[in-house]
């Protein structure tokens, strides 16, 4: 049924907006290309399973972006920040390096077996949306990925301190004349990153299996989100997050033979038509 598929893509499409967002946002400051941003995600994913299985899953919604974002500030200050002026190949080797051993030590202290995060109890139950019964937790999925594009798009947009991103992560050294530590802002802004990508994990944990091959599952379509909504910009994320989604549920069923390769195919017959991607380099 066309309609579930649509629906699955909005599932799908809202949780690449959380975890590209990270993504982007840490390419616009530090113009890294993190690499192990997907195990960043798994990391989150299983660190939800330990803090619910102690608590409750609303606690970890809190608690896992915040240990994530601490996680985050350590990898600016002894990775990011020293790559940044780095070139390509050293950035690639660190990088897929620090994914080796996120996903190691995944396995070292959780194992290898496939685990899962049940959904809350208030979500638990199915509704009916549109004539189709649909489980209320995925409903859910989709408003988490409204709420954190729309919180971004206001911080960048409206506060102080989003205004000195923007300014950032186009004139980096003007804005530094200008007298805001850039250094500092994009330490912020990495950790930022890393929590987000850390919250795609255990909003994902609930409908998706936990396993440490996860991260490969989901880092290639987040890059192809970041490239074709252009490097940096996070209103194009979000609009390439959404039609990737959509491709994904939609062709699964309708091409699955070519399902493995739809992603490649709209991103290359986007640059073909914008190379700068859908909103260039605006952020």
């Amino acid at each position: 049924m066309l309609s579930i598929n649509i629906f699955n893509g909005l599932v799908y499409g809202a949780l690449l907006v959380v975890m590209s967002s990270g993504l982007a946002l840490i390419y616009g400051l530090r113009r890294v290309v993190n690499f192990a941003h997907g195990s960043l995600y798994m990391l989150g994913a299983y660190l939800g399973y330990t803090v619910a299985s102690h608590t409750n899953f609303w606690v970890a919604q809190v608690a896992v972006p915040l240990l994530m974002g601490l996680l985050g500030l350590a990898l600016d200050r002894f990775a990011f920040r020293p790559l940044q002026d780095r070139d390509p190949l050293t950035v690639i080797l660190v990088t897929f390096g620090l994914l080796l051993v996120l996903e190691d030590l995944v396995q070292t202290v959780w194992g290898k077996s496939n685990l899962s995060v049940p959904a809350p109890d208030l979500l638990s139950a199915s509704v009916d949306l549109f004539g189709m019964s649909v489980p209320a937790y995925r409903i859910a999925v989709i408003f988490f990925g409204l709420v954190v594009a729309g919180a971004l798009t206001l911080w960048l947009r409206y506060s102080k301190m989003g205004l000195f991103v923007r300014a950032a992560s186009t004139e980096p050294t003007i804005t530094s004349m200008q007298g805001v530590n850039v250094d500092r802002l994009s330490g912020l802004v990495v950790a930022v990153g890393t929590a987000l990508a850390g919250l795609a994990g255990i909003i994902a944990a609930p409908f998706l299996s936990l396993s440490p091959s996860m991260s490969s599952d989901v880092i290639i379509d987040s890059f192809v989100v970041v490239v074709t909504g252009g490097l940096g910009s996070l209103s194009g994320a979000f609009a390439a997050a959404l039609l990737l989604g959509q491709v994904q549920a939609v062709g699964a069923v309708y091409l699955p033979e070519f399902a493995t390769v739809l992603p490649y195919v709209l991103m290359m017959a986007v640059l073909l038509w914008r190379p700068a991607g859908f909103a260039g380099n605006r952020v």
